[in-house]
């Protein structure tokens, strides 16, 4: 078993929709425009990744049960150094500053920032990040920020 895809609340469906594509380079697949219930499938080529779905209002809480964050697998540290330059000229809030190691001496790593809705996203790499200029949170990265 795998996971087939995310499903997300959003508050704003075209915004989110923006992020995720022009930003994170997703493809918009499917579009529900019926009042009430606008949705939208993200993916690639050949399946969905994020489903949004536009049911809420406010920003993402960290306090109550449910998604901790969203993390995306990128190829190399050049990639996720790529993705963060685009996340920088959308403006986007970023949890940690730079690209930051999942712990002390590891090689591997990425960038922590939020979506539209205060959603904690993550792209990382499994490896080459040692070699890259990097810093280490405070603990793991991917543990309770």
């Amino acid at each position: 078993m795998q996971i087939g895809h995310i499903g997300l609340n959003v508050s704003d469906l075209n915004r989110s929709i923006t992020f995720y594509t022009e930003v994170l380079g997703l493809k918009l697949r499917t579009l529900s425009e019926e009042p009430g219930k606008r949705f939208a499938y993200l993916g690639d080529d050949t399946k969905n990744t994020v489903t949004l779905w536009e049911q809420s209002e406010g920003t993402f809480s960290k306090r109550t049960p449910g998604l901790h964050h969203l993390a995306f697998e990128a190829d190399s540290a050049e990639a996720v150094k790529s993705y963060e330059e685009k996340l920088k000229a959308y403006g986007a809030s970023f949890i940690y500053e730079g690209l930051v190691v999942h712990r002390e001496g590891g090689d591997s790593g990425g960038i922590f920032f939020e979506d539209p809705d205060g959603i904690r996203v993550e792209i990382y790499t499994a490896q080459g990040v040692s070699g890259h200029d990097h810093s280490s949170a405070n603990g793991s990265a991917c543990g309770f920020f």
